[in-house]
């Protein structure tokens, strides 16, 4: 970590509201994400400086007319990347608004993805990675199998993955885990069955039973 970045660092943590700095998280693999992030941001309205700290997941902005929303409205725009503001914090009376709204459905999607190496697994964790929404990812090479969760839709997480990876991404599963979690590789159409055969089931004969067969 340079000196100017613990500098800023310092800032952050003794002052609340710090001026001209500007904190966002960013998940940031590789030096050419690195380099996408800062030619998105130099020279933007605001802009003084950009320092990227690909070690922690941050972007640190220096300009004391930046716009905070903008900046990360922009980011996530040009890069399709999830920001997150770490600071300044926002409003009062916007985080109230927040907590009125209903938090997003987390769920888990299992997609199947043909890979057929280590660096392949790697290179579909990052691009599903830079998906909003996304929380985890688990690959298995072996299975060619990509266990995803967060909040995003899983169908558009199939279309980026086509569009920003150039891979054919096919959902296998997809479960709700914000309320009880759904049995992983259940095989619903078990129960249906047996519910159909204790319909179908042959009756025994009894003069009680008004369904039981008779012989005259």
């Amino acid at each position: 970590m340079s000196v100017e970045h613990q500098k800023v660092e310092m800032e952050h943590n003794d002052h609340d509201h710090p001026n001209g700095v500007i904190i966002l998280r960013v998940y940031i693999h590789c030096e050419g994400c690195g380099d996408e992030v800062f030619k998105c941001l130099r020279g933007y309205q605001g802009v003084d400086g950009v320092e990227i700290d690909a070690k922690n997941q941050k972007v640190i902005i220096k300009g004391e007319k930046a716009d905070p929303i903008k900046l990360s409205q922009r980011l996530r725009k040009k890069t399709g990347k999830h920001v997150e503001l770490i600071h300044p914090k926002l409003p009062k009376q916007d985080k109230e608004k927040e907590k009125t709204k209903e938090p997003p459905e987390t769920i888990e999607v299992v997609l199947k993805i043909n890979m057929h190496c280590d660096g392949c697994a790697k290179e579909v964790k990052c691009c599903i990675y830079d998906m909003e929404g996304v929380e985890r990812v688990d690959v298995d090479v072996e299975k060619n199998v990509a266990r995803v969760k967060g909040n995003m839709d899983p169908h558009k997480l199939v279309e980026f993955i086509s569009n920003r990876g150039g891979r054919t991404a096919e959902i296998v599963q997809t479960d709700s885990i914000n309320g009880e979690e759904k049995g992983k590789g259940e095989d619903r159409s078990c129960n249906c069955y047996a519910s159909q055969q204790a319909v179908y089931a042959p009756q025994i004969f009894s003069d009680e039973n008004p369904n039981a067969c008779s012989v005259m």
